[in-house]
């Protein structure tokens, strides 16, 4: 059993952002990056993008992975001890808190590690169709992002799809209108389940359309390697009549997953799973607990917000720690 001050469990902007802090205060914070934990390489949601091109910093844009490799490499040089493993169980009855990895230590085995302080910042994934076609087209002409993705050249002036009914597809296919030909929106049941004011905007929008009781059944394309969508074959749930419709893009608005099952009666969730914070911090409902990145962000999911909070959960940690009498002092100055 290996004790540390804190131990950082994730691998994305958040996780990364705080072990760069942590590290430069001399705390040795250990990163759990997993291995493909939740179904996603190390490096979270950000591996799966193609090009970035809002993140500040990189004027010409950078690829997801390129730019979690840089913040890996960044929290290596300041010490970081960054763990291929998988935090598997994490016991936070008491202190000091404890935690298994998922593939070298068994169920009755002492805990790999103890920590005075545990950062959560596993991250939170968007729910997939798993249409036909989905796999090969995914950031091909398929996002789970319009802020994200919905100003790239493939989808300007383009017929686009979204796939919701709630606020946050209106919110998308208002967004994508700006960018996009026409914007479609397929809504499975015969009514919106956006708000009031929210629905009244995208229907009332003069490149928005949404189509009642119409789902998506394949997603169709360039056949050839990295070859783009170009049509989507949507059926009427009503007549089951189906057609196929020119599509360069599909956008899915149908929620995310937050990876919040490690600590899941252990600290405060909502009713959407996500890890609670006090607002304005990284505060969870224990003390010595911090949660940061879209593990506790249901609203912006952005991976600068994620870096952003991930610094606001290394200076709440590094408060705590010191209030318990960790932090190393500055050395003086001869």
């Amino acid at each position: 059993m290996v004790h540390s001050k804190v131990v950082i469990i994730g691998s994305g902007p958040g996780a990364h952002t705080a072990a760069v802090y942590l590290a430069r205060a001399e705390l040795k914070p250990v990163l759990y990056e997993g291995m493909l934990a939740n179904g996603t390489a190390a490096g979270g949601q950000l591996t799966t993008t193609t090009d970035v091109e809002n993140f500040p910093g990189f004027p010409d844009g950078v690829g997801g992975a390129e730019l979690m490799d840089k913040m890996r490499a960044q929290s290596a040089r300041f010490g970081t001890e960054i763990i291929t493993e998988t935090i598997s169980r994490l016991d936070l009855s008491e202190k000091p808190f404890k935690m298994w990895t998922e593939w070298s230590d068994g169920p009755n085995d002492a805990p790999a590690r103890t920590a005075d302080a545990v950062i959560i910042a596993t991250g939170a994934n968007a729910r997939r169709l798993n249409l036909p076609g989905e796999e090969k087209y995914w950031q091909n002409g398929i996002s789970a992002c319009a802020v994200c993705d919905g100003a790239v050249p493939i989808f300007r002036n383009k017929p686009l799809y979204v796939i919701g009914g709630g606020d946050s597809a209106a919110e998308e296919a208002m967004f994508l209108a700006k960018y996009g030909s026409h914007v479609t929106v397929l809504v499975r049941r015969d009514k919106l389940r956006a708000s009031n004011i929210m629905a009244e905007r995208l229907l009332a929008h003069p490149k928005c359309t949404v189509r009642f009781n119409t789902v998506a059944t394949e997603v169709i394309g360039d056949a050839k390697p990295n070859g783009l969508m170009s049509h989507l074959r949507v059926k009427d749930t009503v007549t089951g009549a189906e057609e196929i419709v020119d599509a360069n893009g599909l956008f899915y608005a149908v929620g995310h997953d937050p990876a919040s099952a490690l600590v899941k009666g252990q600290i405060d969730l909502d009713e959407e799973q996500y890890i609670v914070t006090k607002p304005g911090t990284s505060y969870t409902s224990l003390e010595g607990v911090f949660a940061c990145g879209d593990v506790q962000d249901k609203r912006y999911r952005q991976a600068i917000t994620s870096a952003g909070s991930g610094c606001v959960a290394a200076l709440d940690t590094e408060k705590y720690l010191s209030e318990l009498g960790d932090v190393p002092q500055p050395k003086e100055k001869i």
